[in-house]
């Protein structure tokens, strides 16, 4: 996978190289051929005849693994739950769960408040965006709404669409209580047909991730800097790079030192045996499809039980979105700048509040984030028309901040399933150590 990563960023890189070179010397056709072939999306319109052979492979390969996403999350869990008859072990657990989950957001939060608030009161955000179309993205809605997801009002609604893992979440610690409470008797078949489902995903999963994976990468990447333009980037690189600064610290500073304070365990053991869970959400941009090797990696490798991987990592997937969190504050505050809104520190709290609530529900899947961010301009009122086009802009260029948040939000999952594991004597440090 290291190797995959490698290649399709050099590989990327050159194509992008090739693509404003093709353009600006008047071959824009030459490069219209090369997109048809192998980058362009076949669902869109206009691409009924092209082939698309990157985008085909990388969607193969994503939706591989998104088709087991919910059986995943609901067999992890369910059997995590059903294999905690204590009480009141399952309740110390989720408090730390959520503890561990809020720490790490606050770090993130305010690393990025502070930050992103010294950028703006500098005027470096303070640019002119020309040349895109408003785009007012998806309805702004109350973000709220998502205490109001996960108690779902339709099961069957629920179990079909990926977008609804809170709700998935909530089902799958309710049907482990109440197997729980009947006891192992009266369970045992449902339990054993819930433990094979589990079984099965599994070795689906172990397939598609160790011999799909690394060609997967390649692919994914090179047409993702392929297809992206310099001529968005030059207007919002003050927002790419300070994200990506910020993003990277927390991955590589943060992240070690959560680990180091709450366990006094080795930070560098879990920052070279978690890199390859991060490489691999880089390059799929989605946890939801990192959660396999994930579970893998922190039960075999950083010495997790079991028991805690398969309920902290699915719930974490769903409500611990550090790099997510990080990146809209840093993108409100660009759209602030760019739209000319005042920012108080009264309404960057607001800013973090916000942030908080909507990224729980920010879906586990490529391009939601940005998404998402919507919401928080709507309730913060940043909706006019400069605030618009700086958000046509995050859109435009968010692709690649999106896949190293990704990475930041699965490597947050691990952490804080290794505390938790620590603190319950339930951590391996002989594999840990290894």
């Amino acid at each position: 996978m290291g190797i995959s990563l490698i290649c399709g960023l050099a590989a990327g890189l050159l194509l992008m190289m090739l693509r404003e070179n093709l353009n600006s010397s008047g071959q824009e056709a030459v490069w219209k051929t090369i997109n048809s072939i192998l980058f362009q999306d076949i669902t869109a319109a206009g691409a009924e005849k092209d082939l698309g052979l990157f985008y085909i492979l990388g969607q193969l390969f994503i939706r591989s693994l998104q088709l087991v996403i919910v059986p995943m999350v609901f067999t992890s869990i369910t059997l995590a739950i059903g294999q905690i008859s204590d009480t009141r072990a399952l309740g110390r657990i989720s408090f730390k769960t959520i503890g561990g989950f809020l720490v790490c957001s606050a770090m993130a939060l305010v690393l990025a408040c502070g930050a992103g608030y010294m950028i703006y009161s500098a005027g470096l955000f303070n640019i002119q965006v020309d040349g895109l179309e408003g785009q007012a993205g998806s309805t702004g809605a109350n973000p709220l709404n998502v205490i109001l997801s996960v108690v779902p009002s339709n099961v069957a609604a629920t179990f079909s669409s990926n977008t609804s893992v809170l709700a998935i979440v909530f089902l799958a610690v309710t049907l482990g209580l109440c197997m729980n409470a009947l006891g192992e008797e009266r369970t045992s078949v449902l339990k054993k047909l819930i433990t094979e489902i589990n079984d099965i995903v599994v070795v689906f999963l172990n397939y598609v991730v160790t011999k799909f994976g690394p060609i997967a990468i390649f692919v994914l990447l090179s047409r993702t800097f392929a297809i992206y333009g310099i001529h968005h980037l030059k207007p919002a690189m003050t927002y790419v790079v300070a994200t990506t600064i910020l993003l990277l610290a927390f991955l590589f500073v943060g992240y070690p030192l959560f680990v180091a304070a709450s366990t006094r365990l080795n930070p560098f053991k879990f920052a070279s045996k978690i890199l390859k869970v991060a490489v691999f959400g880089f390059s799929t941009s989605s946890s939801a499809a990192t959660l396999p090797l994930n579970v893998k990696t922190t039960v075999e490798e950083l010495g997790v039980d079991e028991k805690i991987a398969s309920f902290v990592l699915p719930l974490g997937m769903t409500i611990n979105m550090n790099g997510t969190a990080i990146m809209q504050v840093v993108a409100t505050l660009f759209i602030a700048g760019c739209a000319g809104y005042d920012v108080t520190f009264g309404q960057l709290v607001v800013v973090a509040l916000l942030v908080l609530i909507a990224s729980v529900g920010t879906p586990a899947a490529p391009g939601a984030g940005a998404i998402i961010l919507f919401t928080i301009l709507s309730g913060l009122g940043y909706v006019n028309d400069s605030a618009l086009l700086a958000y046509s802009l995050i859109l435009a260029i968010n692709r690649p901040i999106e896949m190293l948040l990704t990475a930041l939000n699965v490597v947050g999952d691990s952490a804080a399933s290794i505390y938790v594991a620590k603190s319950e004597g339930m951590l391996d440090e002989t594999k840990y150590n290894a």
